[in-house]
């Protein structure tokens, strides 16, 4: 049973690694439970989740995938923007 819950607990810096791996991939089956595991009872790494999220959707309002070669580009209307500011600073 040690070894079991052992498999299934991870630590916070595991954890968040899975965190930002599932932004990116699919994670297997165990990986999962592990990470469900682990955030059943840490609030900070649901935080982490949470926030990590929010950062990502607001990345993504500011940048957009080109086509082209699948690179991110920064929108043109918040280039303009930033460089707007830029020059009255």
């Amino acid at each position: 049973m040690h070894i079991v819950m052992r498999m299934l607990l991870r630590t916070c810096k595991k954890s968040t690694e899975l965190i930002d791996k599932q932004m990116l991939t699919s994670l297997t089956l165990k990986e999962k439970m592990q990470l469900q595991a682990h955030k059943a009872m840490c609030e900070t790494c649901n935080a982490y989740e949470h926030q990590s999220k929010l950062i990502d959707a607001l990345l993504g309002q500011w940048f957009a995938p080109n086509q082209a070669n699948g690179s991110m580009q920064m929108v043109k209307a918040k280039k303009l923007t930033i460089i707007e500011k830029l020059k009255k600073a």
